[in-house]
């Protein structure tokens, strides 16, 4: 059996990092929103309840909005043979499995935590791949479940949703608590929440992304080790990015809300610009994975 190469330290660093600067950022906020006039106790109720119904819920919503449903051993006997096998390589319990009806080729893995994560896959990705590269692929995700990732960018997307909530309604809303007989302070004020709102929310876009993209490179790594063979995964990240160009616009708009959680972000390669992207660019992934192989070749 394949030894686990440990806990990937960095990663975690970065997770811890991210998330202590997001909490930061948003306790700032919250005690901004307050001292603007912003009901506290409401608002923090409302944002807490919805937080744990992300935190605890957060693997079916996810599911849901890709229409994704759960599949038992009979039903995909070769897809839970390889979770199966690697969930055992990356020593973690057997994830749940889920098939989505998508055009677009791609995995996911979704959960709070390793007792109850789960890793679907589209049909169209497996109808794409050989077995090699879909469990190249399946090695990828059950990464990000040992990495506990997703977690953490369900967590801070939860809150940059907030934020981004506010920058496109507050404008258009007066009910935030302000005196509305005093239209010029009210006016004053919402503006002043909504400049501030707008801070909070690129701040988040742009930490998020910086962690997203490390974390693929991270499960990248992770699947070359559990498979053996970084080629497989290079073979697949081709095949699903080139596959991208070619998939109508209303089956990629159907799912980009996803991207964050996809293997492989749902639109096309012309359009990206990787600062602003959730994934490193195929490129660098292909040349870390091509160094990996080259180290393999070099310790045989």
């Amino acid at each position: 059996m394949k030894r686990w190469y440990g806990k990937d330290w960095e990663l975690s660093a970065r997770m811890f990092f991210v998330m202590f600067l997001l909490a930061a950022l948003y306790l700032l906020f919250l005690a901004f929103l307050w001292k603007a006039g912003v009901g506290f106790v409401t608002m923090a109720f409302i944002a807490g309840v919805l937080l744990v119904v992300q935190f605890f819920f957060s693997d079916k919503i996810v599911l849901w909005s890709m229409g994704a449903r759960e599949v038992e051993r009979d039903e995909a006997p070769e897809l839970h043979a390889m979770i199966e096998r690697l969930a055992q390589l990356a020593d973690l319990p057997k994830p749940k499995v889920a098939i989505a009806e998508s055009a677009v080729p791609n995995a996911f893995a979704t959960g709070r935590g390793p007792k109850n994560s789960v890793v679907a896959v589209t049909t169209s990705l497996m109808q794409r791949l050989n077995s090699q590269e879909l469990e190249a692929v399946l090695g990828h995700e059950l990464t990000h479940v040992r990495n506990r990732d997703v977690m953490v960018i369900t967590v801070a997307g939860f809150f940059a949703a907030v934020a981004s909530f506010l920058v496109h309604n507050l404008l258009f809303s007066f009910g935030f608590g302000y005196d509305n007989d005093r239209e010029g302070e009210g006016g004053m004020g919402i503006l002043a929440v909504w400049i501030v709102s707008l801070a909070v929310w690129v701040i988040s876009f742009f930490l998020i992304r910086a962690l997203s993209r490390y974390r693929e490179f991270a499960a990248d790594r992770g699947s070359a080790i559990l498979t053996g063979s970084p080629s497989h995964l290079s073979s697949a990240l081709v095949k699903i990015s080139g596959v991208m160009d070619r998939i109508p616009d209303r089956d990629l708009r159907k799912v980009e809300g996803m991207n964050a959680f996809f293997i492989i972000p749902a639109h096309r390669r012309a359009s990206l610009v990787e600062l602003l992207s959730t994934h490193p660019s195929l490129e660098r992934r292909l040349e870390q994975l091509r160094k990996m192989e080259q180290e393999i070749e070099r310790a045989k």
